[in-house]
């Protein structure tokens, strides 16, 4: 993480992490799903001491949320984690802390220093909330540092985009750990994906950030799809699947474009990746994008031409369109 490594995709449990059985399931369904490192809650000293037994089943980095308890963190760190995430609004004991820092730096471990919004609105209640947020990690940074622990992550997480945004480009200019980005309490997956597509893409496309999570009221599979996109959109992440592109439909398209996309999207090969496919409605911007792509189609009134490398190729009646529109990418290296 950092330097010049790969932006990471991160997610979080949504079990009961004391439930190791349905946690080890859901973070495997996770690897399948490429996430690159999964954090849990840590609610209690019974959750922490399944951390080993939870770390000894699963391939990715295991990271422990910790909140208020520092008796947490040092079972986590005990129980062999690969990270461990504090919160300065509800860690602030120096002495305590300083027992989790001598811990992890004797253990190897990094740690995320994770400011939330929510959490220090009362510290500073007459402060601008971004200043305070930075002004926050800034001050615990130079504390790990006093003791000579630089192992560190950090993230200043707000629930809104515009704060979200001023926060990150602060602490950017003021120190070179790595950032974790999200939009934190972003809500359901419609509305979380705007903001984090606009607030999580707004700082990768600045050069802004290292690691990332979408945070969904829902699925953790649909956060790490989603942080994949993102990065994907800018062109940090290799594709994993065709690049299929279509037109948003008006009153000149002719055929059933909705239909028509939705079927080749789900039935679209995986070896295809690196082909552009365009399905475009009408004769206005049709033939141009379709001839720019890889292949694509241009509808007319029930029926589309099929464009291949720049060339037209022929003419296709809509039923047949989804089935020879596959055979002709089947075909294609």
């Amino acid at each position: 993480m950092g330097g010049n490594s790969p932006i990471s995709v991160q997610t979080m449990t949504k079990t009961h992490t004391e439930d190791i059985d349905a946690t080890v399931k859901q973070i495997k369904a996770l690897e399948a799903a490429g996430c690159n490192i999964v954090r849990v809650a840590v609610p209690t000293i019974v959750t922490a001491k399944c951390l080993g037994a939870i770390k000894r089943q699963i391939n990715i980095p295991l990271v422990a949320d910790i909140h208020f308890g520092h008796h947490l963190a040092l079972e986590a760190i005990s129980q062999g984690v690969d990270k461990i995430r504090i919160n300065p609004g509800n860690m602030k004991d120096r002495k305590k802390l300083e027992e989790i820092i001598k811990a992890a730096k004797g253990k190897g471990i990094p740690i995320r220093i994770g400011v939330n919004s929510g959490s220090i609105r009362d510290v500073g209640i007459h402060e601008e909330l971004t200043a305070l947020m930075v002004k926050t990690v800034l001050q615990y940074c130079e504390h790990f540092e006093s003791i000579g622990f630089r192992d560190i992550v950090l993230s200043l997480k707000a629930s809104d985009v515009p704060s979200t945004l001023e926060a990150y480009r602060s602490i950017a200019t003021q120190c070179d750990y790595p950032l974790h980005l999200g939009v934190t309490a972003a809500g359901p997956p419609s509305l979380a994906t705007i903001k984090s597509a606009i607030g999580i893409g707004g700082l990768l496309s600045e050069g802004i950030g290292d690691t990332l999570r979408v945070s969904y009221t829902g699925a953790s599979e649909l956060e790490v799809e989603a942080g994949f996109d993102i990065l994907e959109a800018l062109g940090l992440y290799k594709r994993r699947r065709a690049d299929l592109i279509s037109c948003p439909t008006c009153g000149r398209c002719e055929i059933d474009l909705v239909k028509i996309v939705e079927q080749v999207r789900h039935r679209l090969p995986n070896d295809k990746k690196h082909l552009q496919i365009a399905i475009m409605g009408c004769i206005v911007n049709g033939p141009g994008e379709a001839r720019e792509v890889d292949i694509g189609i241009a509808g007319g009134k029930g029926f589309g031409f099929l464009f291949k490398k720049g060339e037209k190729v022929r003419k296709i009646p809509e039923d047949r369109m989804v089935d020879e529109l596959l055979e002709e990418i089947s075909l294609m290296k």
